[in-house]
């Protein structure tokens, strides 16, 4: 299906800065595309330029092929959550969203489903100045239902929720997808958007840098190994490297080897009547993915805490990392 989301050289500086440069997106409905990026990198900027809050120097962006000031009816189009404490504290989550729908032409029996649909239907009349920020999530996420709109832009839509509400706007959204829309949604809960990501756009300094499948990107930038565990261990480990198989690391119980696959292992032991209780592949995560890959792209470099100096033979705290702006 053809890309609903789309930038061509999209390019926005700030003074000498350069935030976005030159990028060009697709993002095609029917799944959840997960846009990463470290501190800095120009996640949030290219968010607000697809939606025309920052005025774009040069390039293109469009839904569906038009830009977004040009949608005849955004809210029902384009459901977009970029900052959920962009709310009036005084108000109640009611009445936010009714003034959000009789903007768009959006019937008052919709803020009640909505409300619904988030878990805040029992504080619908309370003020929003009351709210946690994972409450504020959940209103802006209903703010972004009202039209019921077929395009999604969520920029770390699971801050501040507890571990039931990532869960929930995890499932949320990929069943969002699975109807068939488009879902674009930036976060910097890597573990998370393993589980909940199709699809993969990474930049940095505002480049694009790479872009797949989640089972892709992990195969491309993290080390495999295959876990063994057996009460003859020390024999099995013997044989396979005979075969050419390196040791990665030894437990007290399993050792993991590289430059073997699970079949040949698995063989091995079979031929030399070896039990084995535990023959599986492994491999990095998400986290170790986007870490390799974004090494060269890190805005802030921390100090290893191995490294931190010391003081009065005492070891020093290790430095907090930068948090400069997306």
């Amino acid at each position: 299906m053809p890309a609903v989301i789309q930038s061509r050289g999209l390019t926005k500086r700030f003074g000498s800065k350069v935030a976005v440069d030159d990028l060009d997106l697709d993002v095609h409905p029917g799944r959840v595309t997960g846009f990463l990026g470290p501190n800095g990198s120009g996640k949030s900027t290219t968010m607000r330029c697809l939606l025309q809050l920052d005025r774009a120097d040069a390039g293109t962006a469009t839904f569906n092929g038009l830009p977004f000031r040009s949608l005849a009816s955004p809210l029902r189009e384009v459901g977009a959550l970029l900052d959920a404490g962009y709310v009036h504290p005084a108000r109640t989550a009611r009445d936010h969203l009714w003034g959000v729908a009789a903007s768009n032409g959006i019937a008052k029996a919709r803020v009640g489903e909505v409300l619904e649909m988030v878990g805040l239907g029992e504080v619908a009349s309370h003020r929003v100045k009351g709210f946690s920020l994972g409450m504020r999530q959940r209103l802006g996420l209903a703010a972004v239902m009202l039209g019921d709109p077929h395009t999604l832009i969520l920029d770390e839509p699971a801050n501040g929720l507890d571990p039931e509400g990532i869960r929930w706007i995890r499932e949320f959204l990929s069943y969002l997808a699975r109807q068939g829309r488009t879902v674009f949604v930036s976060s910097h809960l890597l573990s998370e958007m393993a589980l909940m990501a199709d699809h993969l756009v990474v930049i940095g300094q505002g480049r694009l840098i790479e872009e797949g499948s989640v089972a892709d990107f992990v195969g491309r930038y993290t080390k495999r190994w295959v876990r063994v565990r057996s009460p003859e261990l020390v024999r099995l480990v013997q044989l396979a490297r005979e075969r050419g198989a390196e040791i990665v690391q030894m437990h007290p119980d399993a050792a993991d080897l590289r430059g073997a696959e699970p079949a040949l292992l698995g063989e091995l032991a079979a031929r030399n009547g070896i039990v084995l209780h535990e023959l599986s592949p492994q491999s990095g995560s998400l986290e170790d993915a986007f870490l390799e890959l974004t090494r060269s792209a890190q805005e802030y470099h921390a100090t290893a805490p191995s490294e931190v100096p010391t003081s009065a033979g005492r070891p020093l705290p290790p430095p907090v990392p930068g948090g400069g702006a997306r």
